[in-house]
């Protein structure tokens, strides 16, 4: 094993211009010349790719560049949906609502826009988008000169399509769930043999109890531990057989500058969330609300199989986090689980729905450099110790 750390993020890295104008065109129903828009993500798809390696970053991925979304995009993919969905609510900005309309005037981030396009499940689910998932693989092994080593590739998890998504078909919440994971198992397997670590974006488990959505009543009836644990069989369910070292999580308390004051308690999840058939495992760790669970880790033990990406940089605002309070963030957790347990990463995705950001591009690749340059200092401090 390496005694240097290892850099990597979260996955939606900042689209162009021209990208995001298609994307957006296209999920407004405009006619979109099908050849250009397949020309244009496969051109910003080689673009990211080389710009996440000339940074330094270690572990990188397509940054979800033939995607309208981290979830949404199932809507295309899985047999079944349709319509939109009701609209969920943080419950934090339900107490502070003029700092959501704050947010959505001055950065144009409005979840109900969002929200409009996240479909229904409205009948049985199935797997529908191979085509789609086979031009995203061949734009990032072609970005990539063929070399899948330290590439992955985010895919929604059956928690977070669950959480966002209505079900107005299936007899109950476990049977929706579990008929997600069944649908989507063709996604995730997909990428595993096409030589890439999938990496199941799971937001959904910390959100099911600080948010309103559908399906809160069911939450508040099973407690939601139960339903945590649920979400993680339904991963375990979909994941069945496939290499644990292909396979990683990422968990977030929701990607936005809020008050975050019901978050969910990293302690309360983690050993839920070990359990999960995954050897990695992301979380934030650098947003104000949650940096300091890093002494989680001196409490709970980390199974052998598992290696912890926790976010030493954060998603949602512009100031670039300094080197040294990169390494301090980094050795924090080294200390507690040992340098090889550790890969440092990103709080979340930089864009994780088309015109949905927080952080401007030329930012978003200052922070990288710093993530970078403090994974450096980390690792000389912590070979010299």
């Amino acid at each position: 094993m390496s005694d240097r750390i290892k850099t990597t993020h979260v996955g939606s890295l900042p689209r162009t211009e021209s990208l995001a104008a298609l994307i957006t065109a296209s999920e407004e129903g405009k006619d979109v010349d099908r050849a250009q828009l397949d020309e244009e993500i496969r051109r910003s798809v080689k673009d990211v790719v080389a710009r996440q390696r000339e940074v330094g970053l270690d572990v990188v991925s397509d940054g979800e560049h033939g995607k309208p979304g981290f979830s949404i995009y199932v809507r295309d993919r899985l047999d079944g949906m349709g319509g939109s969905t009701d609209v969920w609510h943080f419950r934090d900005l339900l107490e502070v609502p003029e700092l959501a309309a704050f947010a959505s005037e001055t950065e144009g981030n409005d979840l109900d826009e969002v929200l409009a396009r996240t479909p229904c499940c409205v009948g049985p689910l199935s797997y529908k988008g191979q085509d789609a998932l086979q031009r995203d693989i061949a734009n990032f092994r072609s970005a990539l000169d063929g070399d899948t080593t330290d590439a992955f590739m985010p895919s929604a998890s059956p928690g977070v399509v669950v959480h966002q998504m209505k079900n107005l078909h299936y007899p109950s919440y476990e049977d929706y769930l579990f008929g997600v994971a069944d649908a989507l198992r063709e996604e995730y397997q997909a990428i595993v043999e096409a030589g890439f670590v999938v990496q199941l974006d799971c937001p959904d488990i910390p959100l099911v109890g600080s948010t309103d959505f559908w399906a809160s009543d069911v939450v508040d009836r099973l407690g939601y531990p139960a339903v945590v644990d649920l979400h993680v069989e339904a991963i375990n369910r979909a994941t069945a057989g496939l290499p644990q070292e292909q396979l990683r999580m990422h968990l977030c308390w929701g990607n936005y500058a809020g008050p975050h004051t019901h978050d969910a308690e990293l302690r309360d999840i983690i050993e839920h969330v070990l359990r999960a058939n995954v050897r990695y495992i992301s979380f934030e760790a650098a947003n104000p609300r949650h940096e300091h669970e890093w002494a989680v880790f001196e409490e709970v033990a980390l199974p052998d199989d598992k290696v912890i990406v926790p976010g030493c940089i954060d998603s949602t605002t512009n100031f670039v986090e300094h080197p040294e309070l990169v390494a301090q963030r980094i050795e924090r957790f080294a200390r507690a689980v040992g340098p090889d347990r550790v890969i440092a990463g990103a709080d979340c995705g930089f864009s994780t729905v088309v015109g949905f950001t927080a952080v401007y591009p030329s930012v978003v690749w200052r922070k990288f450099a710093s993530l970078v340059e403090g994974a450096a200092l980390a690792s000389g401090k912590l070979a010299r110790a």
